[in-house]
């Protein structure tokens, strides 16, 4: 008898009366713990990531570097992010996956740790580019992970904290290029915290993270699901019964499901899904990154000094902290769609307002700071439900996969052809924030118009997808037999 890789593990079923275990698991230190933990794997990488806009400005005079170097340079890690993306993307749910984190994380590092040793333009491109393979592996994989550990209520918990300390990397990198601008080797210096991570961070990993209990029990490993369940109810000090075997149903024992085919992402029932996370997502990274990687030299091409361009850049990522801690308590209160249209349409009049602060005179520093600050409050924040609501729109059987799709397609877009469109255009202000302004708008409506709301529920809307799924491989059987 032949186990369905959709059905069998979802509804009431086993996966099901697993998920419900977990969520009744009373929030604790336990859970803050791996919290903290994901969100450094999260605030390594994301540092290592946004690396390259300081990168350009701070290596162009003692590097002699060209524009064209200047402009490869900004987009080099996100380019081979997203290769490395879709290769994480198409092994993560057959592989576990903290071996997914652990291969990005130490390439990641130890290519970041080569930086203060690199002598031109060609090693440091290089060190950048193999850089972004591991990227491509470490910095999907926090997410798909706290959706199948943490519980369901306090997902939006784990999405705040994480894009918090998120948030932290992208403060602390330009803050330390503002004090680092003048010298020769500021460039050097600015990698260091990211690369000497390999010390720390695979470590915490191997020994706080536990593996996935549902992916253990889609690949057949029954008893080692209920085991890690159980061990992470220990670890929140006893306050639910221990899970028993029984009380996943019978006919357990030797099942090992097969899992979808990766084409089953953009299968009937599953591809508005699919593509409505991930439009989502890359609407809203195109302003994330045209920040993290152009502001800094947008604001010096349109006439502000390096330690202010610096300054500001600060001050809109110190402004992300509070604005995603609003946005975890958002999901819940207003549902993960209201969240991310308050978000994105509510940065508008920021964008606007740095787009404008040209015009202002002698008040176009504070324009500028003062539509930073709303934009780093609202728009910059929005990763805190973009990244919850596209994990959720996936069974657990394409869950890796599928949010790690996203996160490479997004980049594709947000990381590497939108910095490098908009390079040559960085001294237009019209252009440079016009353009976020326009992404933004489609980010903001498209899931209310096409999405739905997810609310954390993974085995029930995992139920629902499977339905259409399952009549086309009911279908495909058939026609196979005939």
């Amino acid at each position: 008898m032949t186990v369905d890789p959709f059905s069998a593990r979802s509804g009431g079923s086993a996966s099901e009366r697993l998920g419900q275990k977990l969520d009744s698991i009373p929030f604790s230190a336990y859970h803050l713990g791996l919290i903290l933990v994901l969100g450094l794997v999260g605030f390594v990488e994301g540092y290592n990531l946004a690396l390259s806009g300081p990168l350009i400005v701070l290596a162009k005079t003692p590097l002699h570097m060209t524009a064209g170097e200047i402009r490869f340079l900004a987009i080099s890690p996100a380019l081979t992010l997203v290769i490395g993306g879709f290769i994480a993307s198409a092994i993560s749910d057959h592989v576990n996956r903290k071996a997914i984190i652990q291969i990005g994380l130490i390439e990641t590092t130890f290519f970041t740790l080569l930086i203060p040793v690199a002598q031109s333009t060609s090693e440091l491109l290089v060190i950048r580019l193999l850089t972004g393979i591991g990227l491509g592996f470490a910095v999907f994989a926090p997410y798909p992970i706290a959706a199948e550990l943490m519980p369901a209520q306090h997902r939006r918990t784990y999405g705040a904290i994480y894009e918090i300390i998120l948030a932290c990397a992208f403060t602390l990198l330009p803050f330390l290029s503002l004090l680092f601008a003048h010298s020769p080797n500021g460039f050097r210096l600015i990698a260091l915290p990211g690369g000497l991570a390999l010390f720390i961070v695979p470590a915490l990993v191997h020994f706080v993270i536990p593996q996935s209990p549902r992916w253990q029990l889609r690949k057949g490993h029954i008893e080692a699901a209920v085991d890690t369940v159980n061990r992470i109810i220990h670890r929140c000090g006893n306050r639910v019964p221990p899970l028993m075997v029984a009380e996943l149903g019978h006919n357990l024992e030797g099942v090992r499901e097969e899992l979808p085919p990766y084409s089953a992402l953009f299968a009937r029932g599953q591809l508005r899904w699919t593509a409505v996370g991930a439009i989502t997502l890359t609407a809203q990274s195109i302003a994330y990154y045209l920040v993290a990687f152009l502001l800094p030299k947008a604001l010096v091409d349109q006439g502000a000094a390096v330690r202010m361009s610096f300054g500001i850049s600060t001050l809109i990522f110190f402004a992300t902290i509070p604005g995603k801690a609003f946005i975890g308590y958002l999901m819940e209160a207003i549902g993960r769609r209201w969240t991310i249209l308050y978000a994105l349409a509510g940065g508008l009049p920021g964008l606007v307002l740095m787009m404008s602060a040209h015009l202002a005179g002698a008040y176009a520093p504070l324009a500028m700071s003062v539509g930073g600050a709303l934009t780093g409050f609202t728009v910059l924040s929005c990763p805190a439900a973009t990244r919850v609501y596209l994990s959720e729109q996936f069974p657990t059987a394409l869950r890796g996969r599928g949010h790690i799709f996203g996160e490479a397609f997004s980049r594709a877009f947000a990381a590497v052809a939108a910095p490098f469109l908009m390079e040559p255009h960085t001294a237009s202000p019209f252009i440079f924030f016009g353009t976020m302004i326009l992404v933004v708008l489609v980010g903001a409506f498209l899931p209310i118009l096409l999405g739905k709301e997810t609310v954390g529920q993974i085995e029930l809307l995992a139920a629902e997808i499977a339905k259409p799924l399952e009549r086309r491989e009911a279908l495909r059987v058939g026609k196979s037999r005939a």
